[in-house]
């Protein structure tokens, strides 16, 4: 018997008609996170792990890798991990910051996902141009400006001093905790941010984060009981 679950498309085909003897049970989604960074990101999407694998172990599981790697070798790291697991991963999430890459590389990413995205396997690019600080930042105030990613930092340690949790360090492992009530701000100033780059390449649309998208994917699984 198949493992796979039913098609969308099959699912109200009369064969397919749930019956007092038959239920019809969808297997759970896998995710994979692979992230560039090796403290920031792991530690950020770490703490969204744990929740989700605590309260959902049946039916969410999430994974994430923090691989040190670039652009594209990152990418290839993600599909090589996907391919070699016993996990039926429904969704890879390609986590990087565009920092110095060449735009040809940051770029790539994009065709890569789209490229190797199947209806069992979607590959996604979620990329912060200049640096995931920038979606910590967008939790307190929308901002448009292209700065320096360092520039991000002693302006989250204001934030964050406002709040009384201290300054921000890349190696913070309690940012998604902190984070957590303004998420939905987060979500608004992200999409506005996208919507004024619209057109524009990942390399190009500074200030710019798609990890809004991976947040909203994955938020009605946070609700913490």
């Amino acid at each position: 018997m198949s493992l796979k679950p039913p098609k969308k498309s099959d699912l109200n085909k009369s064969w397919m008609k749930n019956r007092p003897d038959r239920a019809i049970k969808i297997r759970p989604e896998y995710h994979l996170i692979v992230t560039e960074g090796i403290d920031t990101e792991p530690a950020y999407f770490g703490a969204i792990q744990e929740i989700i694998n605590r309260q959902y172990p049946h039916q969410i599981h999430l994974n994430v890798s923090g691989e040190g790697k670039n652009t594209i070798s990152l990418f290839n790291q993600a599909k090589m991990l996907a391919q070699n697991s016993s996990n039926p991963y429904k969704h890879v999430w390609v986590v990087y910051d565009t920092d110095d890459f060449s735009a040809d590389d940051i770029d790539r990413v994009l065709q890569l996902c789209k490229e190797n995205s199947t209806e069992e396997t979607q590959f996604h690019d979620i990329w912060s141009n200049q640096c995931i600080e920038l979606w910590f930042l967008l939790h307190f105030s929308f901002m448009q400006s292209d700065i320096h990613r360092t520039e991000y930092w002693p302006k989250l340690s204001e934030c964050l001093k406002k709040l009384g949790a201290g300054e921000y360090e890349k190696n913070r492992k309690d940012m998604y905790q902190i984070l957590r009530p303004y998420m939905e701000t987060a979500i608004e100033h992200a999409k506005k941010l996208n919507a004024l780059n619209e057109g524009k390449t990942a390399s190009q649309a500074a200030p710019g984060t798609k990890v809004y998208e991976l947040i909203e994917k994955l938020k009605s699984y946070l609700v913490e009981g």
